[in-house]
């Protein structure tokens, strides 16, 4: 899953993407190297980022999966919590809802999803952006974040959406500090018991950055994609990455070693 970022403030590539040339270029380099879904936000879900108005998004948002949708035919998620936001572009050519909330911010989402015969990928997350990182401490943190998504499931099964078209993701810095970030990483195997599809999203976030000591988000390459790996190794099949050729190469070498028996 590469990451188009149509924000100014994101943390590794805020203000790259912000027009639509330069948008449509970074997916068909994506593209070039071998990426399977491309997933367009536009509000930034960094730690302490603020909300942006449905307006402000949609206009980032809506032009990108339309052009996207009609010029180069990728299979496009959106990364959004907002029912509206999510609905229209779904309209304009998007496949799948990427929701951090996992439900909890519009209670709208589920039924938007089902009405369009979407995908929809829950995450975990115990608050908004701007106060999630006030709320790292958990007595049972696998327990909680898997309690989170399957009620998350049961919702958005309620609303109609199938099983087969969820996939859960455990938040990765969202909510959780280094050690809850290693320990999700450690333990990412035991999502498996939701019976969906895990997705991992690691790339150069700031716990990397701690562990390894680079404040530079630019110099966390080889730590991400040492997590893709080990997530491979943990059962993970879909991994939210800025690096789709280096990434791409990781994971299917960790697939080869930990899944095929046969390697020719």
């Amino acid at each position: 899953m590469g990451i188009l970022n149509l924000t100014p403030d994101s943390f590794y590539d805020g203000g790259c993407y912000t027009g639509l040339d330069e948008a449509l270029r970074h997916a068909e380099r994506m593209m070039a190297e071998g990426v399977d879904l491309i997933d367009v936000g536009g509000e930034s879900t960094r730690p302490g980022a603020a909300v942006v108005s449905e307006e402000e998004e949609l206009a980032r948002v809506v032009p990108v999966v339309e052009a996207l949708a009609g010029r180069l035919g990728p299979v496009i998620s959106v990364d959004t919590s907002k029912s509206r936001v999510a609905r229209e572009c779904l309209a304009a050519g998007a496949h799948f809802v990427n929701d951090i909330s996992g439900l909890t911010f519009d209670a709208g989402m589920a039924q938007v999803v089902a009405a369009a015969g979407a995908g929809l990928f829950l995450m975990h997350t115990p608050a908004r952006p701007d106060r999630m990182q006030q709320q790292t401490g958990y007595n049972d943190l696998l327990g909680e974040v898997v309690a989170f998504l399957r009620r998350a499931m049961e919702l958005a099964e309620a609303a109609g959406v199938p099983h087969a078209k969820l996939a859960v993701d455990p938040g990765i810095g969202f909510g959780k500090d280094v050690t809850g970030n290693l320990e999700l990483l450690r333990r990412l195997s035991e999502l498996q018991c939701l019976g969906v599809p895990i997705l991992l999203g690691t790339s150069r976030k700031s716990f990397i950055g701690r562990i390894l000591d680079q404040q530079d988000p630019e110099q966390r390459l080889a730590g991400t994609l040492a997590t893709v790996a080990l997530g491979v190794s943990q059962g993970a099949m879909l991994h939210r990455v800025h690096d789709v050729a280096a990434a791409r190469q990781a994971a299917l070498m960790a697939w080869a070693v930990c899944r095929d028996p046969v390697v020719c």
